[in-house]
């Protein structure tokens, strides 16, 4: 039980890395469309490449979004409309004529008169509720036949047979007599432009119910093919017709293959998933073993992709016309910001190939997501200046829109046709990749993993950290400073990261801030208190001054990457002059004593610290060199560097080292301010 404990606590990593790949999968595996994928890849515009197609078996013709919206319109327009009418208001308009007639027509004294035009007053309106009155300025959209309800009866009938009330004066003087007196004329029109009160309204509830049936019983599809119709010819350009026919074969062969062949489906999907995260870790533990170590890094890379890959599938749910609206390109940003460009290129090429199972139009997509995040890794530099990611997104969004045009003119074999909504979605894609910042912070806070944004914080030399080296050792501050810039001179021009080595060489010797008087730059005067001490004692003091620094900077909670310059800023290198020292005392001296614990420098930044470090340290002794001898000295150091294989474990080549020599001989010359002598 005891070894098969031992052999899991051994094996966490691995399988760690085992749950995190199952999981993501398992996640995928759930937002991938489980219906069968039609075999062939095929775009409008672009040659049938494959052999003559016929149909294997009978299915109908989708209609076009464009033929089902304007069917829709159709429908909607023959749609006859539902008005209901008020009889309350109705009768109540009924029961306030006769004591709106009195009062219209007091004037009146012959009884018999008065009979005569009252019953005719009331005869007019009741004409005009016969079927009721519409509310003023009534527009009517659709159908010219309505469906009237009144209480529970409904009546079929057009329009115009309702009463507008807008036409009161021209009904009024088209019905009464001419022979009518024009003061019992001006009478009638005052008593109904005072009486007639609209009572017909639409009703929303009848004609939603009505639009939401005439529409679910509206045909999706024209035509059909029957089993073994030719389709498609091989050679054959794939034009508006066929794209439709093949558009159709392919929806309806994924819901047939989708309920009869979903464990082979699943089966498939599962490998390919599989093999992509495994195409992953091994390109991590080939290329960034660093990486590949850390299961927070580890989870973090498969968290951004798994979010990437949800936010694309919710919105396919919601409306596939809205998917280039999604910031893709915000993950090989976020990598970049944290790791590096190739392993942000690499991990959104996977994305984007995992993301073409879920989406229309796949080749078109991938495509352009990948174009985008070529242009997304070579723009994105220095992540921390604003003025370079609004620049940046302006590219990407120009790459998304040329992209667009250039597959719908080889598609629509013209510009004209061009639709601009996708060109708003880009624009709305570009707004929402700017929100990448504020997300690399709470990254931050999350994770634990440090940005641009973060190193040029700590860059600041008023941090309290820093502040209190500059107090309490001076000339280890002035050393980091000096060595800063040289790393950061040696870094640009071997394209290595000179913020992340600016920043590391600043914090690279606060160890010595436990004992900064046992430490030549911060001595004042010829005095020293290694006088006092044995070669051994002393030895121990300098090399402490790592794991010191390792403590101060955990206690201030410096990020790891700055950590790692701390430990490996003297790689297993032998504190020489103490080592020499012993030995004079004591032959049998080990030389494992003197050495620093390490580890070796593992990266291109934290080998050109060592090497930076090593040289101006040494350079103090230097009197008066001129520049040959400087030169010599530069190289004795470096070569006696990798001669103890400190270099073996980073990155850097030969190449890159003797780039590195030159920079920091150029450096070196502006300090001791030495002029090349040239013949005479």
């Amino acid at each position: 039980m005891k070894s098969l404990w031992n052999f899991i606590v051994a094996q966490q990593g691995l399988l760690y890395k085992s749950v995190l790949i199952l999981s993501s999968s398992i996640c995928l595996l759930y937002l991938f469309p489980l219906g069968g994928q039609f075999k062939y890849e095929f775009q409008k515009g672009r040659i049938w490449q494959y052999p003559s197609y016929y149909a294997p078996f009978d299915f109908s013709i989708l209609k076009s979004p464009s033929e089902i919206e304007a069917d829709k319109t159709a429908v909607l327009r023959s749609l006859k409309p539902y008005l209901r009418s008020d009889l309350e208001l109705k009768q109540k308009v009924l029961n306030q004529y006769p004591g709106a007639f009195r009062v219209h027509f007091s004037e009146e004294t012959d009884p018999l008169v008065l009979d005569s035009l009252y019953e005719f007053g009331k005869t007019l309106l009741g004409e005009i509720y016969t079927y009721g009155v519409l509310p003023p300025n009534y527009i009517h959209q659709g159908n010219r036949e309505i469906l009237l309800i009144q209480g529970k009866i409904e009546i079929p009938l057009p329009i115009e047979a309702l009463f507008r009330p807008d036409n009161l004066s021209e009904y009024l003087t088209k019905i009464l007599p001419e022979s009518m007196p024009k003061r019992l004329a001006e009478n009638y029109k005052d008593l109904f432009f005072e009486l007639i009160t609209p009572n017909i309204n639409s009703d929303k509830l009848f004609n939603q119910r009505a639009q939401e049936e005439v529409l679910q019983n509206l045909s999706l599809s024209r035509g059909g093919i029957a089993t073994g119709d030719l389709i498609i010819a091989e050679g054959q350009v794939v034009n508006e017709t066929n794209y439709e026919v093949l558009s159709s074969l392919r929806n309806e062969f994924s819901l047939r293959q989708g309920d009869q062949n979903s464990f082979w489906v699943i089966f498939g999907y599962s490998i390919l998933i599989l093999l992509t995260f495994t195409l992953l870790l091994l390109f991590l533990h080939t290329y960034r073993i660093q990486i590949y170590e850390n299961n927070r890094k580890l989870t973090f890379i498969f968290f951004n992709i798994l979010i990437i890959i949800i936010a694309v599938t919710l919105v396919i749910s919601y409306d596939t016309a809205y998917i280039f609206a999604v910031p893709i390109c915000i993950l090989p940003l976020i990598i970049k910001a944290f790791f590096d460009a190739r392993l942000g290129l690499f991990t959104h090429v996977l994305t984007v190939l995992l993301i073409g199972f879920i989406v229309p139009n796949s080749f078109e997509f991938v495509f352009i997501q990948i174009m985008a995040g070529i242009i997304t890794i070579q723009t994105i530099a220095q992540l921390y200046r604003r003025a370079n990611l609004f620049i940046s997104v302006g590219q990407i969004v120009l790459v998304y829109g040329i992209g667009y045009i250039a597959f719908t003119t080889i598609q629509e074999g013209s510009l004209i046709q061009i639709d601009l909504t996708p060109l708003a979605l880009f624009l709305l894609n570009g707004l929402l990749m700017l929100f990448v910042q504020p997300l690399i912070y709470i990254y931050e806070k999350v994770f634990g993993l440090v940005s641009d944004v973060s190193l040029l914080e700590l860059s600041d030399t008023n941090t309290s950290l820093l502040k209190t080296l500059a107090e309490k050792a001076p000339g280890t501050f002035h050393h980091s400073l000096q060595v800063a810039n040289l790393a950061e001179a040696a870094a640009i021009e071997i394209s290595a990261n000179a913020l992340l080595i600016r920043v590391g060489a600043l914090y690279h010797d606060i160890g010595k801030l436990e004992n900064p008087s046992y430490f030549s730059e911060n001595q004042v005067g010829t005095y020293s208190p290694h006088e006092e001490l044995s070669p051994k004692q002393s030895a121990e003091i300098i090399i402490n001054h790592v794991t010191k620094g390792i403590e101060i900077a955990q206690k201030n909670k410096l990020p790891d990457r700055i950590i790692d310059f701390i430990r490996t800023h003297h790689g297993t290198s032998t504190v020489y002059y103490f080592y020499k020292k012993q030995l004079e005392l004591d032959t049998e001296t080990q030389a494992s004593d003197f050495e620093y614990p390490g580890p070796k420098p593992f990266s291109k930044e934290t080998a050109i610290l060592m090497m930076a470090d090593a040289v101006e340290a040494a350079s103090k002794s230097l009197k008066n060199p001129d520049i040959n001898q400087l030169e010599h000295f530069i190289g004795d150091i470096i070569e006696g560097k990798m001669k103890a294989f400190q270099f073996n474990n980073s990155n850097i080549t030969l190449s890159e080292i003797e780039s590195v020599k030159k920079v920091l001989f150029k450096k070196l010359i502006n300090v001791y301010q030495l002029r090349i002598e040239y013949p005479k």
